[in-house]
Protein backbone atom coordinates (compact mmCIF):
# COMPACT_ATOMS: atom_id res chain seq x y z
CA UNK A 1 0.00 0.00 0.00
CA UNK A 2 2.60 2.54 0.95
CA UNK A 3 4.53 1.59 -2.58
CA UNK A 4 1.52 2.54 -4.17
CA UNK A 5 0.91 5.83 -2.46
CA UNK A 6 4.48 6.77 -2.97
CA UNK A 7 3.97 5.59 -7.27
CA UNK A 8 1.00 7.99 -6.93
CA UNK A 9 2.62 10.96 -5.47
CA UNK A 10 6.07 10.52 -7.90
CA UNK A 11 3.76 10.71 -11.02
CA UNK A 12 1.43 13.29 -10.07
CA UNK A 13 4.52 15.51 -9.08
CA UNK A 14 5.97 14.70 -12.81
CA UNK A 15 3.29 15.17 -14.33
CA UNK A 16 2.81 18.99 -13.13
CA UNK A 17 6.03 19.06 -13.75
CA UNK A 18 5.28 18.16 -17.25
CA UNK A 19 2.36 20.31 -17.37
CA UNK A 20 4.19 23.42 -15.92
CA UNK A 21 7.03 22.75 -18.66
CA UNK A 22 4.83 22.55 -21.87
CA UNK A 23 3.39 25.65 -20.90
CA UNK A 24 6.27 27.47 -20.62
CA UNK A 25 7.31 26.37 -23.60
CA UNK A 26 3.93 27.76 -25.32
CA UNK A 27 4.47 30.63 -23.62
CA UNK A 28 8.46 31.36 -24.76
CA UNK A 29 6.91 30.37 -28.52
CA UNK A 30 4.41 33.62 -27.78
CA UNK A 31 7.42 35.27 -26.76
CA UNK A 32 8.81 34.63 -30.09
CA UNK A 33 6.59 36.72 -32.02
CA UNK A 34 6.69 40.07 -29.08
CA UNK A 35 8.06 41.92 -32.79
CA UNK A 36 7.41 45.02 -33.72
CA UNK A 37 8.71 46.04 -37.05
CA UNK A 38 9.25 49.31 -39.29
CA UNK A 39 9.50 51.52 -36.21
CA UNK A 40 11.61 54.71 -36.98
CA UNK A 41 11.83 56.76 -33.80
CA UNK A 42 14.22 59.01 -35.05
CA UNK A 43 11.37 60.23 -37.26
CA UNK A 44 8.45 59.73 -34.79
CA UNK A 45 7.53 63.44 -33.30
CA UNK A 46 8.11 62.22 -29.64
CA UNK A 47 5.04 63.30 -27.38
CA UNK A 48 3.36 62.06 -24.03
CA UNK A 49 1.03 59.72 -26.72
CA UNK A 50 4.29 57.91 -28.22
CA UNK A 51 6.44 57.83 -24.76
CA UNK A 52 3.17 55.91 -23.33
CA UNK A 53 3.20 53.57 -26.20
CA UNK A 54 7.36 53.05 -26.55
CA UNK A 55 6.85 52.86 -22.72
CA UNK A 56 4.01 49.84 -23.27
CA UNK A 57 5.96 48.08 -25.72
CA UNK A 58 8.84 47.30 -24.19
CA UNK A 59 7.62 47.06 -20.42
CA UNK A 60 5.18 44.31 -21.92
CA UNK A 61 8.06 42.17 -23.61
CA UNK A 62 9.84 42.87 -20.26
CA UNK A 63 7.44 41.17 -17.99
CA UNK A 64 6.48 38.44 -19.82
CA UNK A 65 10.28 37.75 -19.88
CA UNK A 66 9.92 38.50 -16.06
CA UNK A 67 6.62 35.61 -15.26
CA UNK A 68 8.40 33.07 -17.76
CA UNK A 69 11.95 33.61 -15.79
CA UNK A 70 9.50 33.20 -12.47
CA UNK A 71 7.39 30.09 -13.41
CA UNK A 72 11.13 28.05 -14.38
CA UNK A 73 12.18 28.90 -10.94
CA UNK A 74 8.99 27.25 -9.72
CA UNK A 75 7.01 30.53 -9.07
CA UNK A 76 3.80 30.29 -9.54
CA UNK A 77 2.63 34.04 -10.44
CA UNK A 78 -1.25 33.82 -11.49
CA UNK A 79 -4.05 31.94 -10.85
CA UNK A 80 -5.07 31.50 -14.38
CA UNK A 81 -2.59 29.50 -16.66
CA UNK A 82 0.70 31.21 -17.82
CA UNK A 83 -0.28 31.43 -21.43
CA UNK A 84 -3.21 33.39 -20.58
CA UNK A 85 -1.38 35.84 -18.49
CA UNK A 86 1.09 36.09 -22.00
CA UNK A 87 -1.74 36.05 -24.48
CA UNK A 88 -2.53 39.70 -22.47
CA UNK A 89 0.33 41.25 -22.56
CA UNK A 90 0.46 40.44 -26.43
CA UNK A 91 -2.33 42.16 -26.55
CA UNK A 92 -1.28 45.00 -25.16
CA UNK A 93 2.48 45.14 -26.85
CA UNK A 94 0.72 44.66 -30.11
CA UNK A 95 -1.69 47.54 -29.95
CA UNK A 96 1.58 49.55 -28.97
CA UNK A 97 2.98 48.28 -31.51
CA UNK A 98 0.09 49.29 -34.17
CA UNK A 99 -0.01 53.04 -32.49
CA UNK A 100 3.33 53.54 -33.07
CA UNK A 101 2.84 52.86 -37.07
CA UNK A 102 4.83 49.49 -36.40
CA UNK A 103 3.95 46.69 -38.59
CA UNK A 104 3.18 43.76 -36.49
CA UNK A 105 4.21 40.56 -38.27
CA UNK A 106 0.55 37.84 -38.28
CA UNK A 107 1.30 34.58 -37.55
CA UNK A 108 -1.06 31.08 -37.39
CA UNK A 109 -0.20 29.11 -34.22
Amino acid sequence: MKKFILLAGVTLLSGCMFGTSSEIKKAEKLLSHFQCNNIESSHMTHSSITSFHEEKLASSKQKVVSYIDSYKEGEKLFRIPLIDVVDQQYIIYKAACQNLGGIHPDFND
